[in-house]
């Protein structure tokens, strides 16, 4: 009974979840990411499918979606991101890189992902991991300054990260190409510097435009509450029911983002969204004057 009102209250909530994707996908700059979720399949008896939650990020806007798709595979992410052009943040993995050939992306690398592996690495090699980790702080603080210089605006910051920030990436990067040449490839620190190696012309990326973060963190945040949910439910009934998640996921999400009350802001919608024409749409979701009021 709790699944037919939760089902029915996401077929009311589909326009405007299909309207969030239009606003979210319209965004010049997004972060992707994707988490598995456990989902039940009537094709495997006794185990559950592996499906994942693909979650994008509009930080300009505090807007978030999570799509679910049953795989880990290209044609998910390919099908959302078919019309973008913007800046799109993510990590390594090679799907991304894929996407990003087409025209109108520009790929954005995540810095903490580059920074973990370092970290990963200090029991294998802790003198050259604790250099790399040490450039690595560096670039944190001078983001810490501007952020909490006051009264910098976009051009200054842009012009600080020019100045400061991109060196030091650009010395870590020649730093990398001369040690890497005395370790083990498959080594801890050797796969360290090979990610960075490879991931360097996204990685550099964080410094062309002022609006850009430089790591992933923020989606991050957005995806755990979905890894503590699967902790508690354990899976998803059904495909659908895994999609039906996303819905909300993506609205509670979005919500959090905009410090509106989430139960709140489902009562106002379930009210209204009968009565509300597909122009006014926009006035329903969580970023809104009207629900913040």
């Amino acid at each position: 009974t709790v699944g037919g009102w939760v089902q029915a209250c996401c077929k009311l909530l589909e326009p405007l979840y299909n309207r969030l994707k239009q606003k979210v996908l319209a965004s010049s700059y997004i972060q992707a990411d994707e988490s598995p979720i456990k989902v039940l399949d009537k094709d495997k008896k006794g185990s559950t499918h592996q499906g994942y939650q693909w979650v994008y990020h509009d930080p300009l806007h505090k807007l978030v979606l999570f799509h679910y798709r049953k795989g880990r595979g290209m044609s998910g992410p390919k099908e959302i991101l078919s019309n973008y052009k913007g800046y799109l943040q993510c990590d390594g993995y090679t799907v991304y890189d894929k996407i990003g050939l087409k025209p109108g992306i520009t790929l954005v690398g995540c810095l903490v992902h580059a920074r973990r592996k370092f970290y990963e690495a200090k029991e294998n090699d802790l003198q050259r991991a604790e250099f790399a980790l040490g450039r690595f702080r560096s670039i944190y603080k001078i983001e810490k300054e501007i952020k909490e210089s006051s009264g910098i605006n976009a051009e200054d910051k842009q012009t600080v990260r020019q100045n400061k920030t991109k060196p030091i990436l650009e010395e870590l990067k020649r730093w990398i190409e001369k040690e890497s040449l005395k370790v083990l490839p498959k080594s801890a620190i050797g796969r360290a510097m090979s990610y960075y190696l490879n991931q360097y012309r996204k990685l550099i990326n964080v410094t062309v435009a002022p609006e850009l973060e430089l790591d992933n963190n923020k989606i991050e945040n957005k995806i755990r509450p979905l890894a503590l949910g699967r902790k508690n439910y354990l899976f998803a009934g059904s495909h659908n029911a895994a999609q039906n998640t996303a819905i909300i996921y993506s609205f509670f999400a979005t919500c959090k983002a905009n410090d509106v009350n989430p139960r709140i802001w489902m009562q106002y919608v379930l009210e209204r969204i009968n009565e509300c024409s597909i122009q006014n749409l926009d006035q329903l979701l969580p970023n809104s004057l009207i629900v913040n009021m």
